[in-house]
Order: C-alpha cells, then structure tokens, then sequence
C-alpha cells in the first residue's frame, strides 16, 4: 500500500523513524522502493549527481518532469516527492501551481517539495489550495547557498536559530506536510521537530528529526571523487565496484576472452552450409541479395 500523509503523521505521534533517499531514474526507483523506504525524494540534486553541474541551479522543469515520471513508474510503496527546481516557483503563484502540477500530472509525483521560507511561504498557500502536497526545506538551500554564504550550516546563531524555527512554524502554518531540516545544528534541529506537528526530515542535522535522508549517489559512492558533506555516511562503495567491473570487461574484450561460447547464438549447420556456399558463390550484388 502506499505511503500518505496521514502514515507520516502517525509515524511522528509514534516515534517511528521516517526513511527517505533520492533517485533519479527508473532503476534506482525500483531498487529503493524495493528497499523499503518511506518517501523517494527526485531531488533537483540530480542536477550535480546526474547531469553533470557544479550545483542544483541549473536543474530545468522539463530535466525534473522526465526523471520524475521514470522513478515513479517504477515506485509503488514510498510517496515520490518531485523536488521544484530553481526559478520554477519563485516568479509567481501562478507559475508555481503550473509547474508543481506539470511534476504531478506528467511527472506522476505524489506531492513536491520547495526550497526556503518568506515569498516562499506564499507559494506553499498557492500549491495547497491547489490540491499539491508540499513539502518545505530549510536550513541549508543548495537553490540560493550563495546568498546564505556558501554550503555550510545554518542557525548557529541565537539570533539564525530563532529564524529557522519560526520560517519552520510559518511553512506548518501554510500548509506544508513535512520540513527537510539540512546543515541546522542538532539541538536546534530537534527543539524545531518537537515543536511541529508535522515530520521533519533531517539531513546534517542530527538524529532528533523525525527522519534522515541521504542523496543516494553520496551513500553508494558513486557521487564522484570530490569532498562530501561531514553527514554523508558510505554505505557502499558501488562506483569502485562499477568501474572495476568496466575495467574486467574492457580487458576481456582485448584479450577476445568476452564473448565466449556461451555468449553467443548458433546456426543450424545444414543452415550455415547454405549460408556459406552462398557467400562463396562469387561476388554478392543487389540482385544477390534480392533472392536471399
């Protein structure tokens, strides 16, 4: 059955821990579905992990659509959270309610998710009024990191705190089923998430909140060979093993040890003599081929 937003409340009210990762295609969805997690997040971090930037930004709607849409025809326990990319809310409600429903009608996403609090908060009263399940995000944004300094934590301050509790409360208020708490320090993550009543999902910000997540490229360490956040635990080493395999293969293939026998298809030989005898008959023309 699938997960809803009544489930995730009653997992808060009974202390039991929410599970969500990211994927990004159709097999990644099947195999985290398969997993058992509770919400599969298609985060605009597929923007760095999948499309090659150097950030989240430049994540189109119709790069987030696509992707989306694979990972939820292959989904059918967790609720899949298409994740809003830069620009596709901040313009106007109007132009938040396209987009967010352009990821639920061709995306098939259950609900989305958006970056931030102020005008953004706006936009959470737009999208729910609408019918879309929206989840916020706060703390770290990747979206707008430069204006907040840089990748780094937030709410370290008395003063940065207090904001992230009361841009928490503001999105609760508007509408939003669930926060992301990321890069906020852990008691301060946990002051906010006891203070809700609706889950938060932490990432970097300690085991207070009332689920994790992890960009599912980071645990599996195929998210490339540069540094990782402090929070990313490796939970396997797949990209080593990806390309020692590639490297097995490229070597078998020099050695012409791949294919063997039982790689390959047969012929009938009475078949195969027919074939033969043709081929060595002479030259092969389009008339030739004309009576094959």
């Amino acid at each position: 059955m699938k997960v809803s937003l009544p489930d995730l409340r009653q997992m808060k009210a009974e202390g039991r821990p929410i599970v969500m990762i990211t994927a990004y295609d159709h097999p990644t969805g099947r195999i985290v579905d398969a997993a058992g997690v509770d919400l599969v997040l298609v985060g605009d971090s597929a923007g760095n992990v999948v499309l090659g930037h150097a950030s989240t930004v430049p994540a189109t709607m119709d790069e987030m659509t696509m992707l989306t849409a694979a990972v939820s025809r292959a989904v059918t326990h967790a609720l899949v959270i298409g994740d809003m990319p830069f620009m596709s809310y901040q313009v106007s409600d109007a132009e938040a309610v396209a987009n967010a429903g352009r990821l639920i009608k061709e995306g098939r996403a259950d609900v989305v998710k958006l970056e931030g609090a102020g005008p953004s908060i706006e936009r959470v009263h737009a999208l729910t009024a609408a019918g879309i399940g929206v989840m916020g995000h706060i703390g770290l944004t990747p979206q707008t990191a430069t204006s907040l300094g840089g990748h780094k934590a937030q709410g370290r301050q008395a003063e940065a705190a207090r904001r992230l509790f009361l841009d928490a409360v503001a999105l609760e208020q508007a509408g939003c089923f669930g926060i992301v708490l990321e890069a906020v320090p852990a008691p301060v993550a946990g002051a906010i998430s006891r203070r809700l009543g609706i889950p938060t999902i932490g990432i970097g910000s300690g085991p207070e909140t009332d689920g994790q997540v992890l960009v599912l490229h980071d645990m599996l360490g195929i998210g490339g060979d540069g540094p990782q956040p402090r929070f990313v635990k490796r939970y396997a080493e797949i990209g080593a093993m990806m390309s020692a395999a590639v490297s097995a293969y490229a070597d078998e293939v020099r050695a012409r040890q791949y294919p063997g026998p039982e790689h390959t298809y047969s012929i009938p030989d009475d078949q195969l003599e027919l074939f033969e005898s043709a081929v060595d008959a002479g030259s092969i023309d389009d008339n030739t081929l004309a009576d094959w």
